[in-house]
């Protein structure tokens, strides 16, 4: 394999970039413990691309191998009227959940195709989405199966810690919800 290059896109940069990533996420999630088809790759591409319009601090970054998109991530910060603490089943503290739309910045996706797993590329995106964020945390939802054991390993050894449980739709699995403090966690590692 070739050395993987990463690209970072900003806000509406980021909304051509989907038909370079989506046959990498189509990929991954089509494995366990996603098992995801067509309709949920088409509810997906809805959800970015109304992300990408209505989320404040949209960023996304690709990594490429000799050109091919081999993996990807994006996120947000948090608005003030998020409701991503309300999806918690066990309520949080009101000052923990409280969003100015400066504080806090939500990963919402991190995937990277087998071939190039554990060979450093998730951090190499993670590290990269983070860089230079003026956030006091980052927080993210992860499966608890244990098919999603080698990405609950990476964010652990990242910094992240469990804060709860999050269901944020009916249809949706409970998905752990993390939290990395960068106030005190300093660089997180890639």
């Amino acid at each position: 394999m070739t050395e993987v290059a990463y690209e970072r896109y900003e806000g509406p940069e980021a909304a051509g970039q989907l038909d370079a990533f989506l046959p990498a996420y189509e990929e991954v999630y089509a494995d366990p413990p996603y098992c995801e088809g067509p309709r949920d790759v088409a509810e997906f591409i809805d959800h970015y691309r109304q992300q990408l319009r209505t989320r404040p601090g949209f960023r996304l970054v690709l990594a490429r191998d000799r050109g091919e998109v081999v993996g990807f991530t994006y996120g947000y910060r948090l608005p003030a009227d998020t409701r991503w603490w309300g999806n918690l089943l066990e309520p949080v503290p009101p000052e923990f959940a409280r969003e100015t739309g400066e504080r806090t910045f939500a990963v919402i996706e991190l995937a990277v195709r087998k071939p190039w797993r554990r060979q450093g590329v998730a951090a190499g995106l993670h590290g990269r989405l983070l860089e230079g964020l003026a956030v006091e945390r980052v927080t993210l939802t992860m499966r608890p199966e244990v098919e999603a054991a080698p990405a609950q390993s990476a964010y652990a050894a990242w910094g992240y810690r469990k804060v709860g449980r999050s269901h944020p739709w009916p249809e949706a699995p409970v998905y752990d919800a993390m939290v990395l403090d960068l106030r005190t966690a300093g660089t997180p590692r890639t």
